[in-house]
Formats: structure tokens, sequence, C-alpha cells
């Protein structure tokens, strides 16, 4: 392919064009355009507790998920970059953050004993693009082992943690009903 074509061929992808963002309206922008809800580590780490641990359905998710092997780092990478599009925090923050929800995860993690992984092998201590520290991941896989956290869990945190509910990642998923006349299953085909 030459240049021309190449060329071509790119100005035809779906995409934004060099600068748009600079014309969107400044009266709506988006949230992450806005000023953050969060400027501290401290106050978005208690966010982040309260939002791992009051949803009886999510703290539910977290653990299966863990459970079967999905690594804390990836988890961590997701509620953090999902709650910076929702402008809760800026990208520096988002970064500093990383490490506190680690442990919130591997503490909870480790009150139902799952064994825990804490990144994949190859792309090992690498988060949002971000080399972390050797040291720093060799911590938390010695936490994920030994089961401490202090320093990061408050007594508070501990408190709390002790009033989730157990649950049984082992349980069998309840199995649906079976396709009735009433209630035909979205695999059919259509009558009518």
């Amino acid at each position: 392919m030459n240049e021309e074509d190449y060329l071509q061929e790119v100005s035809k992808m779906d995409r934004p064009i060099a600068g748009m963002s600079l014309t969107n309206n400044p009266d709506n922008p988006a949230p992450y355009e806005q000023p953050p809800q969060f400027v501290n580590v401290h106050e978005a780490s208690l966010y982040l507790w309260d939002y791992l641990t009051e949803d009886e359905q999510r703290y539910e998710a977290l653990m299966m998920g863990i459970s079967k092997g999905v690594p804390v780092m990836t988890i961590v990478e997701v509620i953090l970059f999902e709650h910076f599009q929702d402008g809760m925090w800026n990208p520096d923050l988002m970064l500093m953050l990383a490490e506190p929800l680690a442990y919130m995860l591997i503490a909870l993690a480790e009150r139902l004993d799952l064994d825990i992984k804490i990144d994949n092998e190859e792309e090992e201590g690498d988060v949002f693009g971000a080399n972390m520290q050797e040291d720093m991941m060799n911590k938390m896989r010695t936490v994920a082992q030994t089961g401490e956290t202090t320093g990061v869990i408050t007594p508070d945190m501990k408190e709390k943690m002790q009033e989730l509910p157990e649950i049984s990642l082992l349980e069998k998923p309840q199995e649906e009903e079976a396709p009735t006349p009433e209630n035909p299953s979205l695999m059919a085909q259509p009558t009518g």
C-alpha cells in the first residue's frame, strides 16, 4: 500500500478530528472536564471503601471475579477509570488510589480465604500503562499471602468488614426457569 492509499484509508476511519474537543460547548462539559469531586487520597479512599462494600451485589461480583482468577490490579484499573470518567478524580489522584484500592480488595478477598492474583504475568506491575515500583508489587503479593493490611485498612473499615455478609462463592448459580408458552425462550422461533 502506497502512502496516498494509506492516507485515504485513514481518512475514512470514523474518529474525531484532531482538536475537535476544543470546539465542544463549554456550557456542557464532560464530567472529567470539570473540577473533580475528590482531591485527596484519604477522602477518595473512604469513598472507595463504601463503593466496594455498600452494595451487596457489587461486593459479591467483585469477590466472585477474584475467586475466578481475575487479577486485583485489573479490577483496580476498571473501578478507578470508570470513576475518573464520572468526574470523581483527576488522573493524578487516580494513579495514587491504585495502591489503597488494591489493598482494600485484597483485605476483602482475604476475609473469604480466596486465592488472590495480583496482576497478569505478561503485564507485571503495569497499571494504566505506568510501571508500578517492583517493591510495591512485592509488598502487595506478601499482603495477599499473609493478610496483613495494617496502615491501609482503618479500624472503622475492619469493623465494617465484620458486618459484611458471609457469601459462599461455591454455591451453584440459580437455574433459570424452563421456557413455557407464557414465558418463551429468547432463542425460540417467533410465532405468528
